[in-house]
């Protein structure tokens, strides 16, 4: 019967109908099911058909951790890392994903390789970071794949290698993880660990500038102001460092500056207008 009310619960979740998981997931719960348990956890630390209520998630988090579910400890390490429902513990930020970690999940060795990396709660060691960002990579986890193409990139606790440094960020970057694609296109940019290729550059600026990258954006505007990797065009750079410019980047800013000055009104006036189209694009399309 448990394993059916599991299922229902997971079925209606599915559905969006969090009302009817809660109520087929408390029992179990409070039985000590530690599957349930968790998707309470997650159920109250994102508000899902709850007022979002970061104690109650921690209380479940830690009553499947302690049964040894490792999801659940890696989450209740990120708890401990954030402050959310507990004092911020980097320790028992360490211990709870140091224990999710060593059952392989990708998850919770990346967190462990970003508090090594940084020196959160323990003395910083690049070589124990690379360590665990290489596990949870070789599973195909992106974040890590990116952390692990910046360590080679930078030679962090390993010997500076573009060459590997690309093959990382390009793993990540095919998943989708913009931080990786605007590496990536720095790379092809500055011909590090690839042939210097400006249209490579321009594809991966672009792939993480439409998911709001500022830095990618900014640079996009770069090269169609220069006409590297795409014929240039000046109002398509302008509208591109206006984007940067409003998310946050200098260079943007100073790169409309300088297109300014070139610029007729008709063609400001258009960068401006294809900007405020693009962000209502959310940077898709433009």
């Amino acid at each position: 019967m448990n394993s059916a009310n599991l299922q229902k619960g997971f079925d209606s979740a599915q559905r969006g109908d969090f009302a009817t998981a809660l109520r087929e997931w408390t029992p179990l719960a409070e039985k000590g099911d530690e599957l349930a348990q968790y998707n309470l956890g997650v159920m109250y630390e994102k508000g899902l058909g709850v007022s979002q209520n970061y104690k109650v998630a921690v209380k479940w988090f830690k009553l499947a951790a302690n049964q040894g579910y490792a999801d659940a400890q890696s989450n209740l390490g990120g708890m401990y890392k954030s402050g959310l429902g507990v004092d911020r513990d980097y320790k028992s930020a360490l211990k709870w994903f140091g224990l999710s970690a060593k059952q392989g999940y990708a998850d919770a060795q990346n967190y462990l390789g970003t508090m090594y990396k940084k020196g959160l709660g323990v003395s910083k060691n690049y070589k124990i970071a690379l360590k665990w960002f290489e596990l949870a990579a070789k599973q195909g986890h992106a974040i890590a794949q990116s952390n692990l193409g910046f360590m080679y990139s930078e030679g962090l606790g390993v010997k500076k290698k573009h060459k590997t440094s690309v093959d990382w960020y390009r793993l990540a970057a095919k998943q989708g993880n913009a931080s990786s694609q605007y590496n990536l296109g720095q790379k092809y940019r500055k011909g590090e660990g690839v042939k210097q290729d400006y249209k490579f550059a321009f594809k991966w600026y672009k792939l993480a500038a439409e998911q709001g990258h500022a830095k990618a954006q900014a640079n996009l505007g770069v090269l169609y102001g220069i006409g590297k990797g795409i014929s240039r065009n000046i109002v398509y750079a302008h509208m591109w460092g206006n984007i940067a410019s409003s998310n946050g980047k200098k260079n943007g800013t100073r790169l409309m500056d300088a297109l300014a000055k070139i610029m007729t009104p008709v063609q400001l006036d258009k960068a401006q207008n294809l900007a405020r189209e693009c962000v209502l694009k959310e940077y898709k399309n433009c």
